[in-house]
């Protein structure tokens, strides 16, 4: 049962390196031989997200577990909660900050110490009932970290340049950057409490929109989305928006959407991760065999597909430097056995498989 492993999993974390109710996760960079514990709140806001979009399909005994699951988890995230009690969060616990925690170089240095950002506070929202109060407060306090308000948005397609849409980053002087992924989690947190799309919002719907259409997303995924940088997950995190909410400015790209998504999975290389986004995706527009027991290999699930990486210049605004900061030496990336099987557990209802035998 996979919601039972993944109960099992936030259980045995190692308790040296995550605390209790986080689940464990790793950063790697396979070029620098370089693995580590990596403890944020991320990964188990996403799984835990993951799990209760599903929880209804799921058998009473792991509707149980989910609640379990999420109980222990959402106590977690004080930890992680802006350093001056705003509502805001951070990938990294802070007060104080433990920044690429259990390293050696990075956590030394105050240059890779992040602020909080859009994405971590999104998931955590969703996961963690806020107020609509509260909702609005965000809403507002995501206005002075737009583009433009402040700064200027220089690592971008110069079409955008001018688009009031949201950045990333909380930090008062933190660069402005745009990541599509990102963008359509915070749409959808705004959405899923009630509220209607400011300007800033709207904008952020069209760079999605102009992203998509244009094609770029396919071409550059690393420059459209910095924190996830490719093609399939990119079209998960716009799926999966397009799929819960009616949004007319990404409805006009719904098509185009789709059938990008069954060219990819026609690709004879695809990771069987990406295919399971992907088909998570298309839902009910796939013909599947239902019956057929699928094997799969549990080395593919937890550590073929990093879902979430950090560029390391994308911070440089100097041209030279950002054109060689989507080289993979350059990324180091993260894995989460929890959150991998949270994906194939929502694949499983999506597609309405069966039958699944996990092999070592």
């Amino acid at each position: 049962d996979l919601i039972q492993k993944i109960a099992s999993l936030q259980d045995t974390a190692n308790r040296k390196y995550f605390p209790e109710g986080i689940f464990e996760s790793y950063r790697s960079n396979k070029h620098w031989r370089y693995r580590r514990p990596d403890t944020n709140v991320f990964f188990t806001a996403i799984t835990v997200f993951t799990i209760n979009n599903i929880k209804e399909f799921l058998s009473p005994k792991s509707q149980l577990l989910v609640e379990n699951i999420t109980n222990k988890a959402v106590l977690s995230y004080q930890l992680f909660k802006n350093k001056d009690g705003l509502n805001t969060y951070n990938f990294f616990r802070t007060n104080p900050s433990q920044h690429f925690p259990h390293g050696n170089i990075l956590s030394r240095f105050n240059y890779f110490k992040i602020p909080d950002d859009i994405d971590d506070t999104a998931m955590i929202y969703m996961t963690l009932p806020h107020t609509k109060e509260e909702a609005k407060w965000l809403q507002k306090k995501l206005i002075s970290h737009s583009n433009a308000f402040r700064y200027q948005i220089k690592n971008t397609f110069p079409e955008y340049r001018n688009l009031k849409a949201y950045s990333t980053w909380f930090g008062k002087d933190m660069y402005i950057e745009f990541d599509a992924c990102a963008l359509s989690n915070m749409i959808y947190c705004q959405l899923s409490y009630g509220l209607e799309l400011d300007e800033y919002g709207q904008d952020s719907v069209t760079y999605i929109q102009q992203i998509i259409l244009s094609n770029q997303y396919i071409e550059q995924p690393f420059r459209v989305a910095h924190q996830y940088a490719r093609t399939p997950l990119i079209m998960y995190h716009v799926m999966r928006l397009m799929n819960k909410f009616y949004i007319p400015k990404l409805e006009i790209c719904r098509d185009k959407l789709e059938r990008d998504i069954l060219h990819y999975l026609e690709k004879e290389d695809l990771r069987f991760m990406d295919k399971v986004l992907l088909e998570i995706s298309l839902k009910s527009k796939i013909n599947i065999n239902k019956n057929v027991v699928e094997i799969l290999n549990l080395n593919d699930v937890n550590t073929n597909s990093p879902f979430f990486i950090a560029g390391l210049l994308t911070a440089y605004e100097s041209p030279i430097l950002y054109k060689i900061s989507s080289s993979k030496i350059f990324h180091i990336n993260w894995n989460c056995e929890a959150h991998q099987l949270a994906l194939v557990a929502e694949w499983m209802v999506a597609t309405s498989r069966k039958q699944i035998d996990f092999q070592q």
